[in-house]
């Protein structure tokens, strides 16, 4: 495969296919700024920005925004969205398990489940370290990934498609191997981009660690400067507060620094 094919090497479309999240995101962003925060929520990090579709709706809403992600396609053209709408926004080339911001944030989100690229404990713990660190006294870590319920089926496949315009994306995810033993699987993401001038089709296979609701609560037992205040889902509802079980599939972890 040719790294043209790769999904994130072509950030605009990455983006476009899940667009449909964002204003639900930032909402809740900002909902559970003023529920947890104690001070008013100003200074916002995103750690995995991918084409930037959050930094943008965030700067636009007013917020200091600061983000990074590792893919330099993603963050370039972050960077020329932000320039094109005459905002404001810091965004940098920066890895998920070693980052330290000089001041520190209110806030730092990581959802859609970037936080599972990190494939071992050690990296898994350095990003929460690090998100400790770059985290004010009562900031908070905003969370979200998915939960392997026992029940739930290993090999699985999910798709959607999102038009706007003249520009229609497919995106199909699908689990092509699967180990609870190592606690990996790989999950092969396609996107079939149509528009009137072409059909571009990119792919991309990527390991996901795999967490069950125990294995997450044995995890943050690690990082004692972070307290899991509540957890939600990806309905983003934050009058709906619920309970880190093995119900749950779709999660969000609410974090602060102690």
């Amino acid at each position: 495969m040719s790294r043209s094919e790769e999904c994130y090497d072509h950030p605009r479309y990455w983006d476009f296919a899940f667009s449909d999240e964002t204003l639900f995101e930032a909402d809740f962003i900002e909902s559970a700024g003023a529920q947890f925060l104690p001070f008013p929520l100003h200074r916002i990090l995103e750690a995995g920005c991918g084409g930037g579709r959050q930094v943008v709706e965030l700067a636009k809403r007013g917020y200091e925004v600061s983000a990074f992600d590792l893919n330099e396609n993603a963050v370039r053209f972050t960077k020329q969205r932000v320039a094109q709408r005459h905002l404001v926004a810091s965004i940098s080339v920066g890895d998920m398990t070693n980052f330290v911001m000089e001041t520190p944030v209110d806030l730092i989100h990581c959802l859609v489940n970037s936080f599972r690229h990190l494939t071992s404990e050690s990296s898994a713990l350095a990003f929460l370290r690090s998100s400790a660190k770059s985290l004010r006294s009562g900031g908070l870590l905003l969370l979200g990934l998915h939960l392997l319920p026992p029940d739930a089926e290993e090999y699985d496949s999910e798709r959607w498609t999102i038009t706007r315009g003249n520009t229609r994306v497919t995106t199909t995810l699908r689990v092509l191997d699967f180990n609870r033993k190592t606690r990996l699987e790989t999950v092969r993401f396609s996107l079939k981009v149509t528009t009137p001038k072409r059909v571009l089709q990119l792919r991309t296979d990527h390991q996901l660690r795999i967490y069950r609701a125990d294995q997450m609560r044995s995890l943050l037992r690690k990082v004692p400067e972070l307290n899991l205040l509540a957890v939600f889902d990806f309905c983003y509802d934050i009058s709906e507060p619920l309970r880190l079980n093995d119900e749950l599939g779709d999660t969000v972890l609410v974090l602060a620094k102690r």
